[in-house]
């Protein structure tokens, strides 16, 4: 015999229908709860643009500077002018002004210092040989006499004379307090020969007259050109 079943009393009839409804129903679940979330997240930013825009337009107030207030003017004292009257019947006394006219005449007078004492001049060392002096050693008859007098006692060197030997040798020496001559040598000498007839010359030249420096006579270096020159 083949067992029958209900119609109602299968599972298996609606099991895929059901399964659609609840696919359907989570579905809307989860639509309605993304819905919700995205309302806060705009309200929550439109808040806080409308706080930063509230916050711009409030514009910054300054207070203004008060000046201080003027300080009182100092009072001012009245001082009473007190007038002393003085008696007709009161004595004067003389003073005798002639004493303080002495004593100012005295301060008044001119002070003379006492004259200093002169200093003496320091003693010049006969032995110091002066370059520069204020009076110039001078030989008698003056300088063109004292080149003659060279020309006409010298003797010109045989050997040069033979060599053709010629020029200008000079020639200092020192001229002393008392006139005469020593020290003689050559600044700028020609020939070995010549130079020896030079200093000969100048050692046999007469007294000078000499040289002084403050009034008082001292040694002095002298120059001279020696000039040998051949005759044709």
């Amino acid at each position: 015999m083949e067992v029958k079943k209900s119609s109602k009393a299968d599972l298996e009839k609606d099991k895929s229908l059901n399964f659609l409804m609840g696919l359907v129903l989570g579905f809307a679940i989860l639509f309605v709860g993304f819905e919700y979330g995205e309302k806060d997240i705009e309200i929550s930013l439109v808040s806080g643009i409308t706080a930063i825009i509230e916050e711009e337009e409030i514009e910054a107030t300054e207070q203004p500077n008060e000046p201080p207030p003027p300080a009182p003017e100092p009072e001012q004292v009245q001082i009473a002018e007190v007038i002393n009257l003085v008696e007709d019947n009161i004595q004067t006394e003389t003073f005798d002004f002639s004493s303080e006219d002495d004593a100012s005449h005295a301060q008044t007078e001119v002070y003379v210092a006492p004259v200093a004492a002169v200093i003496e001049e320091e003693e010049v060392d006969e032995n110091y040989v002066f370059v520069t002096v204020e009076k110039h050693p001078v030989f008698p008859g003056g300088e063109g006499a004292l080149l003659k007098w060279i020309s006409d006692n010298m003797v010109y060197p045989t050997i040069a004379a033979e060599n053709g030997i010629s020029g200008r040798v000079t020639c200092q020496f020192v001229v002393n307090v008392d006139g005469s001559v020593t020290d003689v040598e050559v600044v700028r000498g020609r020939d070995q020969y010549l130079d020896k007839e030079a200093i000969r010359v100048l050692k046999m030249l007469p007294k000078f007259t000499p040289g002084e420096q403050r009034g008082k006579p001292v040694r002095v270096r002298y120059s001279v050109p020696v000039n040998f020159k051949l005759q044709q």
